[in-house]
């Protein structure tokens, strides 16, 4: 059954998780079970339908219960919890708080299964994955703060342009289609640490319409240095926003240019040479994994703002960067 009403006309409804699922209601308290393994896009249209209906109660109660995995938006909650910015109350239960649980058990059900698989059930780690492009101990020192400035477009600002400032703006470009973002990061590269100070994220605007929103962003910070990835679509960016006579501008990403600004990537943010405080951009992080020769999101995840972060990490190792 879908739904039980009692005889003091108490009623509890079952639902799967969507965006309409308990659009319209009334409820006292609402249960979401195994938060963290909803999937991203899924899992925040259906929270801003849900919270209005029970939003209107002085005694309404959201109880969320669920296993990490990864810095979702369950992570977002849990983080905002302990640092006491929102009004849940955390409560972790650890696997050696059940009774007959101990050492040997621990072994016994590593062996069973696997160290990466007990960190995440038993341990309640967030970032299980040790096939992170950025080492697991790192991603979890990686802190987020609440940006000083978002607007509806999807820029989130962390810090206002400052005069003398140097500022780099790297681009990835999509269809505008609903999907995969086109994304941008804007760092602040006068000295090291470098500083992400901005990002831009949206999936739905087009192309054509793309390069406004770069070259807004960039007159504000100092006309900042602009590199767009020109692979597929984002050469069309590179054309309306920049192309002059017969010059081609941008980086068209190669798995040499890819290689190459991983690991500068991982060694800036490992030696702490690259602060990053969106949560957007470390959530990404927790999921840009190895595959095959190469790095790239994990199924059902993003890589848009990394892919910013890899063109500027492949900049930093180019002779002219330093000139």
């Amino acid at each position: 059954k879908g739904s039980i009403e009692l005889e003091n006309g108490s009623k509890i409804l079952a639902s799967a998780t969507s965006s309409s699922a308990v659009r319209g209601g009334s409820f006292n308290m609402i249960f979401l079970d195994e938060f963290a393994y909803v999937p991203p896009g899924v899992a925040e249209e259906f929270f801003s339908s849900v919270y209005p209906t029970i939003s209107s109660g002085q005694t309404t109660k959201v109880l969320i219960v669920s296993t990490p995995k990864g810095l979702n938006m369950f992570y977002r909650f849990w983080v905002d919890a302990q640092e006491k910015r929102n009004e849940y109350v955390p409560i972790e239960v650890h696997w050696s708080q059940v009774p007959g649980r101990d050492e040997a058990w621990k072994t016994q059900t590593i062996a069973n299964t696997s160290e990466e698989q007990f960190q995440t059930e038993f341990e309640c780690d967030f970032i299980g994955s040790t096939a992170t492009l950025i080492s697991s101990h790192k991603l979890k020192c990686l802190a987020y703060k609440t940006p000083l400035y978002k607007n509806d477009e999807g820029l989130c600002v962390y810090e206002e342009p400052q005069k003398d400032k140097v500022y780099c703006i790297c681009v990835d470009t999509a269809r505008g289609q609903g999907k995969d973002y086109s994304a941008f990061v804007v760092i602040d590269m006068t000295t090291t640490p470098y500083r992400l100070v901005a990002i831009y994220r949206n999936n739905e605007i087009a192309p054509m319409m793309y390069p406004n929103a770069v070259n807004a962003v960039g007159k504000q910070y100092n006309n900042a240095h602009v590199l767009v990835e020109i692979n597929d679509i984002g050469g069309q960016v590179a054309d309306i926003g920049f192309g002059k006579g017969g010059s081609q501008f941008g980086l068209r990403t190669t798995s040499v240019t890819k290689r190459v600004g991983c690991a500068a990537l991982k060694s800036l943010i490992e030696e702490d040479k690259l602060i990053i405080e969106d949560f957007n951009t470390v959530n990404e992080l927790t999921s840009f994994i190895a595959k095959r020769q190469s790095y790239e999101a994990d199924v059902g995840h993003n890589d848009d703002l990394v892919m910013g972060l890899v063109m500027f990490a492949w900049v930093t190792t180019q002779p002219y960067f330093n000139e």
